[in-house]
């Protein structure tokens, strides 16, 4: 791939790529990681994008690399740092730690679904799982959101537009 292309699907889609690694992973150094990895493998033409399904493959290789990274030895065995993205009103960091204290897979379709916009269809293709696993962990997902929200946050309703807490 040429840098050119390759200069504007990373302008075009990096923040994306970074943003579903950083939900899945909790870092900023890691997702980091996982983009830059993302990107290299089309540098280093391993791969061949569809005209129109860029998005979605740049997604799906993030989410297949981070699933390898939270089962590697050194990610079960090595403590995480503590990062606090700068908030400003405490709604939106308590949704935010909350969503963070998902499992990985239920953080990942909530990523994919409120974040990114994209449907249960398409977050199955994404991460290889049916249309009913996708719905299930959402389900799941949003009850775990709703418990936790509603039980931890002193004077913040457990239905904040989102729609996580239904």
């Amino acid at each position: 791939m040429d840098q050119k292309k390759l200069a504007e699907l990373f302008r075009q889609y990096g923040d994306d790529v970074f943003r579903l690694a950083y939900s899945y992973l909790g870092s900023r150094a890691d997702g980091e990681d996982v983009c830059q990895s993302v990107f290299l493998k089309l540098a280093e033409g391993k791969a061949v994008l569809l005209p129109g399904k860029e998005k979605a493959w740049l997604l799906t290789c993030a989410a297949n690399l981070c699933r390898s990274q939270l089962r590697s030895f050194w990610r079960r065995n090595v403590g995480e740092l503590d990062e606090n993205l700068p908030f400003r009103e405490e709604p939106d960091r308590a949704v935010w730690a909350a969503v963070q204290a998902l499992p990985p897979k239920y953080r990942a379709v909530v990523h994919l679904y409120y974040w990114e916009g994209y449907d249960q269809g398409e977050i199955g293709d994404i991460l290889h799982l049916s249309r009913t696993a996708v719905q299930t962990r959402m389900q799941r997902a949003r009850a775990m959101l709703k418990k936790e929200l509603s039980d931890n946050a002193e004077g913040i309703p457990a239905h904040d537009g989102t729609g996580c807490a239904e």
